[in-house]
């Protein structure tokens, strides 16, 4: 695993395991030549770079399936275990975090749709969960990784932006897939053209507004969370740097401070989707 500097160690834990595309001729880290265009692993993080748009970060795809499967497997073993005698400690977390995003979608989402909160719920705890693996030691998976060939991975997927737009990308087709069922095209058109003035001859100034604003939406969710995520990041491979004896004087602090920062950035994406997605199923 990369060591050197502390800005090569830095750059080591922030860059992603990636499979992507070299071009034919393209010259690698050791010096060989790529004869023909082929699908790899980066090698470097300048590979990964070079690999472009359709390059795939292997870690952060699957951690993100990890954790839903695990999301998945927690609940289902609950439900199927569920009792109203003495339920267990697992299963009233479970009931306090349903009951909790429960509340939420009642008091924000103001139409007609049973799907809306099953998709908070999911919401919530994916990403609590991909946050969470903020928790474990820096060098910790790394290390594993490297003794098994891998030269990076990273395992929080919340801190690669792929992983966040990729989420808010979802909320975002939604949102368009809602809009227009409920509103109907012409609706959404008409809500587009007469909000915020109603009057035929602010339409274009309307439109820019309205669809700046439907853009910005999906951009800001991802930011905000993936922003958060990676600053909190940097900060735990900043204090693996410093000598052990300091580190656990200032990692446990924040450590237990960041359980607050990973659970109310899941609450803040999950609530604002679910306010975006009771204004597509407004119609006035």
């Amino acid at each position: 695993m990369a060591a050197g500097t502390p800005v090569e160690y830095i750059k080591h834990h922030l860059t992603n395991l990636t499979y992507g595309k070299l071009p034919e001729g393209y010259e690698r880290a050791d010096g060989t030549v790529v004869e023909e265009a082929t699908w790899t692993m980066a090698r470097t993080g300048q590979e990964a770079a070079d690999m472009g748009f359709m390059a795939v970060h292997v870690d952060s795809m699957g951690w993100s399936i990890a954790m839903g499967l695990l999301f998945l497997g927690l609940f289902r073993y609950v439900a199927k275990r569920a009792t109203t005698d003495t339920p267990s400690g697992l299963q009233n977390f479970v009931e306090m975090t349903v009951e909790f995003i429960q509340n939420i979608v009642r008091d924000v989402f103001h139409g007609r749709n049973p799907l809306i909160a099953p998709l908070a719920l999911t919401l919530f705890v994916w990403i609590f969960l991909m946050n969470s693996l903020k928790l474990i030691p820096v060098d910790y998976i790394p290390s594993i990784a490297h003794a098994m060939g891998l030269e990076y991975f990273k395992i929080v997927p919340t801190t690669d932006p792929n992983g966040t737009f990729g989420i808010a990308l979802g909320v975002f087709l939604l949102i368009l897939f809602y809009s227009f069922k409920v509103k109907g095209a012409g609706g959404f058109a008409k809500e587009l053209s007469f909000t915020p003035f109603n009057h035929w001859s602010l339409i274009p100034f309307n439109l820019v507004l309205e669809l700046l604003a439907l853009i910005i939406k999906p951009i800001s969710l991802a930011l905000r969370l993936f922003g958060n995520m990676y600053a909190g990041e940097v900060i735990f491979i900043l204090i693996a740097l410093l000598p052990l004896w300091i580190q656990w004087s200032l990692n446990v602090p924040w450590a237990i401070f960041h359980l607050l920062v990973i659970t109310l950035q899941a609450f803040i994406f999950t609530t604002l989707a679910v306010v975006y997605l009771s204004a597509a199923h407004e119609d006035h």
